[in-house]
């Protein structure tokens, strides 16, 4: 249990270094993109990638999770978990292109059937991706995940930026998201020996797990890109733009980052599944974790919107500030949740996952299009928030039956990581606010680095304090003084000598 656990670590450790390099490349293309092109560039993007998104859905059974969860499985799971991949992708394209004129008579954008037709070329491709790669994260093997994304986001961001630095359009998005699934099938081969065969002889036993996590994927799709829809039908490619881009800020610090250490986990959840204590330890070491990273991140994000904004995208984005605010505070209560459905893969209960995310679209779906047609996107991004706070005590009630256990040995790991977010978002938002009148003076880009600086200062000062007031129980606080006091005693010995 002590080797998984610390496998568990390293591989959330090689997981949050890869959403960090990752999300750097993405907040650098995002800013420089956000310079070059217009929102409704950006929108119209956005309801391509609906279209695209409700049929990758249809070939979204979750094999390599059926895959990592069977600790038995043998070459020939393997084989037919691939050989469906190229089935569905195969069937995805051919369903993605009948429906790219249906979609550009939905949103009134003849645009779109170009790059629907383009997308279903990648569908095509992506579906031959070596399923080899699913044999980095079994067998905890993170370097190796991290080199095989890092590889494919590479490639996108060379791709993308100097095409839209020429063409100045949405196409260099277009062409891009090719890139990046053209490459993703090259570096799996590259990167694993691994060489699948076509064979359907377990595909009942895959579908018996995958059926499950296929409803949960059409569920969370309906959760992630509702959004999309509506906005897109009641307010157009402009509105959807800025909401956008307001997303993908304001849920870079917390939902990436969570969804990433969670991809590296859920390896050291199956294993630990056979003993109930093991895995109801191992999930508040990873969730103390995660209230470490994300409240602080997304209480920064909303803190200093008004700043950051101005700097790193321009005035032509401004309105994405109110939804980057919204949208940071819905991040961080999606991503404090979003690690409960791992713990039931684990213990092979993945319809309970299923059932919690139908009841979550029953209540956001009718909430999204009335709160949209009142208020657009601003009414959208409220919709996610109110749901996401309902759901959390829902969310935690349900685990915390299934895991044994206590609410109070929950709170003791988390409450530190809580209050000094608070305490720093408004102590960041005061700052920010009282001092608006300097911004002429010293500019915004000072004063963002004032505000981010005073952020983490404050927080790891109220963190360490409460920390150690509390005598210094195991923690997240633990876990990361753990690993980080090492690396700084091997530098401090280095630059000595």
């Amino acid at each position: 249990m002590v080797s998984i656990n610390k496998k568990m670590a390293k591989g959330a450790a090689w997981m949050v270094t890869l959403k960090i390099v990752e999300r750097s490349l993405g907040l650098i293309s995002t800013v420089i993109l956000a310079r070059l092109l217009i929102p409704n560039d950006f929108g119209l993007i956005a309801m391509a990638m609906s279209i695209f998104a409700i049929i990758e859905l249809m070939s979204a059974f979750g094999f390599d999770t059926a895959l990592i969860q069977n600790q038995d499985a043998r070459r020939t799971h393997y084989d037919t978990a691939w050989t469906l991949n190229v089935l569905f992708g195969l069937f995805s394209a051919l369903v993605l292109a009948s429906l790219a004129a249906p979609a550009a008579g939905f949103y009134n954008e003849p645009r779109l059937i170009n790059i629907i037709y383009l997308l279903a070329i990648g569908a095509f491709i992506q579906g031959f991706e070596n399923i080899g790669t699913v044999f980095f994260r079994k067998e905890m093997e993170f370097n190796k995940e991290f080199k095989f994304i890092i590889s494919k986001k590479i490639i996108a961001f060379c791709v993308t930026v100097p095409l839209a630095i020429i063409l100045k359009s949405y196409w260099a998005l277009v062409i891009g998201m090719l890139a990046f699934r053209v490459s993703g099938v090259f570096f799996s081969y590259a990167f694993h020996p691994y060489r699948p065969k076509f064979s359907l002889a377990e595909w009942r036993q895959l579908f018996n797990f995958s059926k499950w996590l296929l409803i949960t994927n059409l569920l969370n799709f309906l959760r992630i890109r509702s959004a999309n829809f509506t906005i897109g039908r009641f307010s157009g490619a402009n509105a959807l733009g800025l909401y956008s881009i307001a997303q993908e800020i304001s849920e870079l610090p917390t939902t990436e980052m969570v969804m990433l250490i969670n991809r590296g986990i859920f390896p050291g959840y199956a294993k630990l599944s056979k003993d109930i204590n093991d895995l109801r330890d191992g999930f508040l070491n990873v969730i103390s974790v995660i209230y470490l990273i994300a409240l602080p991140a997304g209480a920064g994000v909303a803190a200093t919107a008004e700043l950051f904004v101005p700097v790193l995208l321009g005035n032509k984005w401004l309105d994405t500030i109110p939804l980057i605010q919204i949208l940071a505070f819905y991040g961080v209560t999606i991503s404090v949740q979003i690690n409960s459905p791992l713990v039931y893969y684990a213990l092979n209960k993945p319809k309970i996952s299923t059932y919690i995310a139908a009841l979550y679209i029953m209540v956001l779906l009718p909430l999204l299009i009335w709160l949209t047609s009142i208020a657009s996107a601003i009414g959208a991004a409220w919709a996610y928030l109110i749901t996401a706070l309902v759901f959390l005590p829902i969310n935690y009630s349900i685990l915390f039956i299934h895991l044994q256990l206590v609410s109070t040995d929950f709170i003791a790991k988390i409450w530190r990581p809580v209050f000094a977010s608070i305490f720093m978002y408004l102590v960041v938002n005061y700052y920010t606010q009282s001092t608006q009148y300097l911004i002429t003076h010293i500019g915004y880009a000072v004063q963002m680095m004032l505000a981010i600086l005073l952020g983490i200062i404050t927080y790891i000062v109220i963190l360490l304090g409460l920390w150690i007031l509390s005598h210094k129980p195991d923690g997240a606080e633990k876990i990361v003084l753990h690993k980080f006091i090492p690396i700084i005693k091997s530098k401090f010995k280095i630059s000595k000598s």
